[in-house]
Parts: C-alpha cells; sequence; structure tokens
C-alpha cells in the first residue's frame, strides 16, 4: 500500500527483529494514518536533500519494541517516528539541513552519528533537536 509517493505501507512496518521472531507488525487503521502524516513530512525531508530516504524503523508494535529496547514512550509505538538514512548523506548532514529547514517536526535526534530519527506530532511541533552518543546519553542541538 503506497502511503505517498516515495513510501510504502510495508517499508514502514518491516522489521528483520519482527520476522526472526515471527512477529505480525502490522498496525491498526489509526496507525496507518499516522504513518501516512508521517510519510508526508518523510516527502519534504526528501525534496529538501533531493535523494532517497532509507527506511531502518518506523511503526513498532508494544512487543517489537520491548524487544528491540525501544522506550515505553517511543512515538514508533503510535506510527509518528522513524530512523533513517540518506542515500550520498551523513547522518549529521541529514539532521543539520534539516533542522535548519521549515520542516515541521517534533524531534529531530541524530542517533550515534549512524541514523537519524525524526519524529512528527497532532499538536504544535516542539522543533526539538538532540544528539544521542553512548555514554552522553541525549544532548540538546546537534553535537
Amino acid at each position: 500500500m503506497l502511503l505517498t509517493p516515495h513510501f510504502t505501507l510495508d517499508e514502514m512496518i518491516i522489521s528483520r527483529v519482527a520476522a526472526r521472531e515471527g512477529l505480525d507488525n502490522t498496525p491498526p487503521q489509526p496507525v496507518i494514518d499516522n504513518l501516512r502524516m508521517l510519510c508526508t513530512t518523510l516527502e519534504q525531508v526528501r525534496r529538501l536533500l533531493a535523494a532517497p530516504i532509507i527506511i531502518s524503523s518506523g511503526y513498532r508494535s508494544e512487543h517489537l519494541n520491548r524487544l528491540v529496547g525501544g522506550a515505553a514512550s517511543s512515538q514508533h509505538l503510535q506510527g509518528l517516528a522513524a530512523d533513517f538514512t540518506v542515500s550520498g548523506l551523513s547522518p549529521r548532514d541529514t539532521a543539520r539541513r534539516i533542522s535548519t529547514s521549515p520542516i515541521a517536526f517534533d524531534q529531530l535526534i541524530l542517533e550515534f552519528d549512524k541514523w537519524v530519527h525524526l519524529s512528527v506530532t497532532h499538536g504544535v511541533p516542539r522543533r526539538q533537536v538532540l544528539t544521542l552518543r553512548g555514554g552522553d546519553g541525549y544532548l540538546p542541538g546537534l553535537v
């Protein structure tokens, strides 16, 4: 199912851990609606960066989220967050360019300099920018 011109439901719910564990990671309709909203924002990111986005994690069921060590309050549980990389750009450059753009996001997290986490919200977006590093935890801004 196509959610937006460049993003499918399958790529937003696929999980190697779910497949390995035999979990059904199919979301209910309200979560699919949230994924569509998220993908609309990801389309803006794709246009901004003029490059394809590779999703590594989108929606996670509660069981899957526990298995991967996700936070209990993770926006992945509602289909409002995705982890991704961008072809031809470092995660740091990706995060920097999104953070200085007018794109409405709730959280933008550079995680371990390996991928970017972006979330959206139904409310007023916080535009919170964080960096997650090993021993330091979450740090404000891109550091």
